[in-house]
């Protein structure tokens, strides 16, 4: 059974910047995609960024492109999500999710979930 457990949320001025971590456990499959979702109240989940396994193919939401930066660190099984610029729309619940299928910003797709980590970009 996949374990994610995400860290690092917070609250953020906009313009700063956080990291968020998501270490993972119980991969039955050396193959899949790890990454982020995020829900703002009253929005649907979406995809943020995602990561393949093994290649290492990394993939952004066009809100996110250029000020959030994707990473893993295979040896630890965790991803990273460094986010820089943040905006207040950038407020949400963080959550990390694997697929062992083709599909990266899918939440009906994804096999499992963490427990998601709040971030919160006000001044």
């Amino acid at each position: 059974q996949v374990q994610l457990v995400e860290t690092g949320g917070g609250l953020v001025q906009p313009g700063g910047s956080l990291k968020l971590s998501c270490t993972a456990s119980g991969m039955r499959l050396d193959t899949y995609r790890i990454g982020w979702f995020r829900q703002a109240p009253g929005k649907e989940r979406e995809g943020v960024s995602s990561i393949s396994r093994p290649y290492g193919r990394k993939l952004y939401a066009d809100s996110v492109k250029g000020r959030f930066t994707i990473s893993s660190d295979n040896a630890k099984n965790t991803v990273y999500l460094q986010m820089n610029s943040l905006k207040p729309e950038d407020t949400a619940v963080y959550y990390c999710a694997l697929s062992y299928g083709d599909s990266w910003d899918d939440a009906s797709h994804m096999d499992s979930w963490g427990k998601g980590t709040l971030v919160t970009v006000s001044p």
